[in-house]
């Protein structure tokens, strides 16, 4: 049996709960995700071979984050490079030098500042080793050819208990054929769910009959290439780039390869100037042409391909229980770097609340908001990259003109969020936009219900051991965040009611607090140490969810960041100005932060009544089977023209 076969002949009784399709990075991530909660997954892809390309260059911070959640971070980084500067050319001869990230430094509120340079299919390679780690190997050489949703079951309906798992697989899942089925040698698949990652021809947007609509800019034309140089041949610590009037040049090394780099350039054209394919005997002549290196130079071509500019986003990003993903969804102006990073963290969302519904929590109706959360941020980012493009067009008219033109903080993903979401709860929603003191919430006080919640550097209170705010967060599950004395309460409630089911929770206390004795939910001194290791093992010898981490932590702020990046101490300015914390008042913030590092809520302490209510939606009720009822199926197009306005 082929290693990457996985779960080898398929009969007519084989079920799963999500089946992806594709297995690129945003596949890899999705399915690395679903398996450390335990869930079954499998994942195909029509490839014979594990795909390769050299288009994508690296994730970007916010890619970064989510790596490190899974636990990959530390092999990406350590497989590639931070981004060079640009040495640009004009006429062959160097005319500027840019550095985009020059005076870019981490923050304390996010702990990678710039994109990281790493081949695509090397990072497909950690993801995949990473996903093997959970016993789930990619399925090659499968090509999806059918999906049969069942006719008489509403889509967005989750399988009750009762009706036992053999009612669940006949009426609850979608059939999925393959194109070897047709030959007779393997039987259909029966998926809960399906997740088409397939790419920008996906097939299972084809096969949902979802419309694709954008435009292909004929003329913006690029070829694009693996290639070796001779060693020496240019020096590998810059990103070099020659624009000319008659055409480019771009060559930028890759990182783990002693003579290997990118190529990207203008092509050949014929003689009545249609753009001739890509070959490597062409790569030497425009080689030769623009940059002066003989073209003999160039002693390798692979990973050949042509580029044209492709704007398109799906009309939707869900058909019952199919769900689109990555280039199958959207596709962008390569400018910036945001398509493989858009579709990263396209997983990333809809990750977790696929595993919270399988695991029979929250109700199907939070599956809804994976369409209504990124399709808005979808459309923004094909704007957004459609304007970076015509900026660096502009840009590369005139000598020294280059590629940093399409950097900008935009790219960096870290200002996505979702405040129009229905997930998105704070006192702006509850009571009509004030704290009970009567003070506005303003962007000043710290994150808003949607924003990404910001990193923060920390202590262990019970080790002493320096951590991080967002390796509190790792792991698939909420956490709830308790800000001041009158948090205990809240957090200790939360943990009896959640512990070990999908809810942490965290006291930050500040550096002058009194902490007094552990609370309930709290790691004791005695636990911290065995505690601590066996969360650090989690991350790096991939156990699921409900084995994952300590269920409750407290750390210390010991300088003050993790206050001033949640706006906590102006809460409690604004309490005590208020004569709240003089007439005994509980004093503090609970902040509820998603699985996927988003701020959900944002309330004062004594409001447990929100948190329970909140919490109840994304996880039930606890230790209860129970599920609420809240179902949403509206389309969202007011919310798509409100992102992309702004």
């Amino acid at each position: 049996m082929d290693a990457d076969r996985g779960a080898g002949t398929v009969t007519s009784t084989d079920v799963t709960d999500v089946l992806v399709v594709g297995a690129g990075p945003t596949g890899l991530v999705l399915a690395c995700d679903l398996a450390r909660r335990g869930i079954a997954v499998r994942i195909v892809d029509r490839s014979p071979a594990p795909p390769r390309t050299s288009r994508a260059k690296g994730p970007n911070p916010r890619s970064l984050e989510i790596l490190d959640d899974l636990g990959v971070a530390e092999a990406v980084l350590a497989a590639g490079s931070a981004p060079l500067p640009m040495l640009k050319y004009r006429d062959r001869a160097p005319v500027a030098r840019a550095d985009p990230w020059a005076g870019s430094v981490p923050s304390p509120d996010a702990a990678y500042d710039r994109a990281w340079l790493v081949a695509q299919w090397r990072l497909e390679e950690i993801l995949r080793a990473r996903l093997a780690g959970y016993g789930v190997r990619v399925e090659l050489g499968r090509e999806v050819v059918g999906l049969t949703q069942p006719p008489d079951t509403p889509a967005e309906a989750g399988a009750k208990a009762e009706d036992g798992p053999e009612a669940d697989a006949e009426a609850s899942r979608v059939v999925v054929t393959f194109a070897e089925d047709r030959r007779g040698e393997e039987a259909a698949l029966r998926a809960r769910y399906v997740v088409g990652c397939d790419g920008a021809h996906s097939s299972v947007r084809k096969l949902l009959g979802i419309g694709f609509e954008g435009t292909t800019q004929e003329d913006q034309v690029m070829v694009c290439g693996d290639v070796e140089l001779t060693e020496d041949a240019l020096d590998r610590g810059l990103w070099h780039q020659w624009f000319d009037e008659d055409g480019a040049v771009m060559l930028c090394p890759i990182p783990g390869t002693r003579t290997g780099w990118w190529f990207q350039a203008g092509p050949e054209r014929d003689g009545r100037g249609r753009p001739l394919a890509p070959t490597a005997d062409g790569f030497r002549r425009l080689l030769a042409h623009h940059t002066g290196l003989p073209g003999q130079a160039l002693t390798r071509a692979e990973l050949l391909s042509t580029y044209r500019v492709n704007v398109r986003l799906a009309d939707r990003f869900r058909a019952g229980r199919v769900f689109l993903a990555g280039d199958a969804a959207h596709v962008h102006a390569i400018a910036g770097g945001l398509g493989m990073n858009t579709g990263i963290q396209d997983a990333f969302n809809l990750g977790w609340k696929l595993g919270e519904v399988l695991a029979g929590r929250a109700d199907p109706g939070l599956l809804d908001t994976y369409e209504e959360e990124r399709l808005p941020v979808a459309a923004r980012t094909l704007d957004l990259t459609s304007e970076r493009l015509r900026a660096t067009l502009e840009a590369i008219r005139r000598p020294g003109g280059g590629l940093d033109s399409a950097i900008t903080a935009d790219t960096t993903g870290l200002g996505v969020g979702y405040r129009w979401s229905s997930l998105a709860a704070d006192r702006t929603h509850l009571d009509a936009g004030t704290h009970p003191t009567g003070a506005p919430l303003t962007a000043d006080e710290g994150p808003q219900a949607g924003d990404r919640a910001p990193d923060a550097p920390c202590t262990e209170a019970a080790t002493g051991a320096g951590t991080r705010l967002h390796r509190v967060f790792a792991g698939p599950r909420t956490t709830v965040l308790g800000f001041g004395p009158g948090s205990a309460a809240v957090l200790d409630e939360v943990a009896a009611t959640y512990g070990g089911t999908g809810v942490r929770t965290c006291r930050v206390y500040a550096a002058d607090e009194d902490r007094g004795e552990n609370r309930a939910g709290e790691q004791s001194q005695g636990q911290s140490q065995e505690q601590g290791e066996e969360q650090s093992a989690d991350r790096h010898e991939g156990r699921t969810g409900a084995e994952a981490g300590p269920p409750g932590c407290a750390v210390i702020d010991a300088e003050g960041h993790a206050t001033a990046a949640y706006g906590t101490g102006a809460s409690a300015r604004a309490e005590a100005s208020a004569g709240g914390a003089a007439s005994g008042a509980r004093t503090g913030t609970i902040v509820v932060v998603r699985p996927d590092h988003h701020v959900g809520l944002r309330v004062p302490a004594d409001d447990a009544r929100s948190v329970r209510e909140y919490l109840r939606r994304l996880h039930g009720t606890g230790h209860s089977a129970a599920r609420p009822p809240e179902r949403s199926s509206e389309r969202f197009p007011d919310m798509v023209d409100a992102v992309r306005k702004g």
